[in-house]
């Protein structure tokens, strides 16, 4: 892999993350900063693989493995995410994150 491509993909990265970040700072809505969130832990990802790639270490999978680590890690953060907006429906009625200061029992 040539130092050209990977600016090409870091500059693919970078996108993603700050598309990410204009969204968890831009939307109300619970679901879309989830959504917000998980474009920019893939640009994390991305970034892992492309420089596990493009160091061409011979120690093993170790930036895939990050990635599987990660997506796991995403995962997780979604089924949090998704019980938290299912708790502020049943309380509120709404998914709006302006609601959602007393999420108490």
């Amino acid at each position: 892999m040539t130092a050209l491509a990977l600016t090409g993909f870091l500059a693919l990265s970078a996108a993603l993350l700050a598309i990410g970040i204009f969204g968890i700072l831009t939307r109300r809505n619970f679901i879309l900063i989830l959504i917000a969130i998980e474009i920019g832990m893939n640009a994390a990802i991305l970034n892992f693989v492309y420089f596990a790639a493009f160091s061409g270490a011979t120690s093993g999978l170790t930036g895939q493995s990050i990635a599987v680590v990660l997506v796991g890690f995403a995962a997780t953060e979604v089924a949090v995410g998704l019980a938290i907006v299912l708790a502020l429906n049943r309380l509120k009625g709404t998914i709006d994150v302006a609601q959602a200061t007393d999420l108490k029992l």
